[in-house]
């Protein structure tokens, strides 16, 4: 299993859509890093999280593979991860922060 953390904003839309977001994320998973992903969500409560002094609408997924990715393909699947998001919440761009971290040596 492949970890996977996503922090969104609560009664934001990431939050109301997350069993779909779980579903193309774990299909994500399985096609890039050939196995599922283990997903852990953390809400960040109202009036917990700030952008520029306003209330944040961002949201970060970070996936952590078992092996190296190449810069290319990280571009790649970033491109993939955001793409899901954006599609699934309305979100921008500027409100997606995807992170995939090589394992630590």
């Amino acid at each position: 299993m492949i970890p996977c953390t996503c922090f969104v904003q609560e009664g934001q839309k990431a939050d109301q859509v997350q069993s779909t977001l779980k579903e193309k994320l774990d299909a994500f998973s399985q096609r890039a890093f050939n196995a599922p992903a283990h997903q852990t969500w953390i809400t960040i409560g109202k009036g917990n999280g700030f952008t520029e002094a306003k209330p944040s609408t961002s949201s970060i997924i970070s996936f952590n593979p078992d092996a190296p990715v190449d810069q290319e393909t990280r571009v790649e699947l970033l491109g993939e991860i955001c793409a899901i998001w954006m599609e699934e919440t309305g979100c921008s761009l500027n409100e997606v922060v995807a992170t995939i971290n090589n394992p630590r040596p």
